[in-house]
């Protein structure tokens, strides 16, 4: 029985961890398994070709884009580190406080 090589999951993390990517790179969560899920599936269908069906350039897309979703979920999650690290937390409060003022000001 051939096993398959089905790219649905491995787009479907991706998409998750493109939505969450811009709450602090949290989407990493989500964009680090597919990659690893793809990679795994595109070396064992390259070593193995006979014991898989389905398109091998198929699951090589959905790694491609699995890897771009994960450089974009590292570049946020190293910015909002950054921000944390290098900013007062006062500041941030003071930036809160503005914003929630402006909302309850609109209502």
């Amino acid at each position: 029985m051939k096993k398959s090589l089905n790219p649905t999951l491995v787009y479907i993390l991706s998409i998750l961890g493109l939505l969450c990517c811009c709450f602090g790179g949290i989407g990493i969560v989500f964009s680090l398994p597919s990659y690893i899920t793809a990679t795994k599936k595109v070396k064992d269908a390259q070593l193995y070709p006979d014991e898989y069906e389905g398109s091998l350039s198929a699951m090589d897309t959905a790694k491609t884009v699995a890897l771009i979703v994960l450089v974009i979920n590292t570049l946020f999650l190293l910015w909002t580190l950054y921000s944390l690290a290098t900013s007062d937390f006062s500041e941030l409060q003071e930036e809160w406080r503005k914003a929630m003022e402006e909302i309850n000001a609109t209502k």
